[in-house]
């Protein structure tokens, strides 16, 4: 993970606005999060691809989901290491490490070292920021 200042897929703010939903738009766009446990519900037993709302890059595989009982999808690594690029957030007073999108910028969440093993790492994603497909 490394930050990443030219993104892959650019768009307008108009055109982000055309493709996705106001509250998609407000997560990735403008940096906002889900409340917590309200995000789509992941079931948990299906095995397949996360996905990026905005470019459809995929991010996380369903083997690193976990139920960190947080109330927002968590994993313990993206896919591949170049899937997702991490920002230092200084935001509300805190300093965590945002984690987006290294195709097209999207905010995802955030990453915290309080995950499981393997990566000791917990990926918390909003879930309006990601796509599922089954395999």
């Amino acid at each position: 993970m490394t930050d990443n200042p030219t993104p892959k897929v650019v768009k307008t703010d108009e055109e982000w606005r055309q493709l996705l939903t106001p509250e998609q738009y407000r997560i990735t766009r403008q940096h906002g999060t889900e409340r917590a446990f309200s995000s789509p519900d992941f079931d948990s037993s299906k095995k397949g691809t996360y996905h990026c709302v905005c470019c459809e890059r995929p991010l996380y595989s369903s083997q690193a989901k976990f139920n960190s009982g947080t109330g927002w999808p968590s994993f313990t690594q993206p896919i591949e290491p170049g899937a997702v690029t991490s920002h230092r957030d200084l935001s509300y007073g805190m300093d965590r490490t945002e984690i987006r999108c290294a195709d097209c910028d999207a905010h995802l969440g955030h990453v915290f070292p309080d995950g499981p093993p393997p990566t000791g790492l917990r990926y918390c994603m909003n879930g309006v920021a990601l796509t599922f497909t089954e395999e």
